[in-house]
């Protein structure tokens, strides 16, 4: 799942990027995961990308039994506005 937290969180990146904006932009996530405890132990991950930028966005984390890809254990989907 570590894997999978830090490839979602590069494409946030280059999406906020392409649209001129960057995490410190995002005003709200939303966090799906197959297993909410292992989701959790990798939050690390986010306080690394955020945490510099002292952007603390409103997050949602909700369990989810699968998601439309398998072997996808994570997405995440987020609001920004510049």
């Amino acid at each position: 799942m570590r894997g999978q937290i830090n490839l979602a969180l590069d494409n946030l990146e280059a999406v906020l990027a392409a649209a001129g904006m960057g995490l410190g932009d995002t005003t709200r996530l939303g966090i799906y995961a197959t297993d909410v405890d292992e989701a959790l132990k990798n939050f690390d991950l986010l306080a690394m990308r955020f945490g510099p930028l002292e952007c603390a966005p409103p997050m949602t984390l909700l369990g989810v039994t699968r998601l439309a890809v398998p072997g996808l254990l994570f997405e995440i989907e987020a609001t920004a506005a510049s």
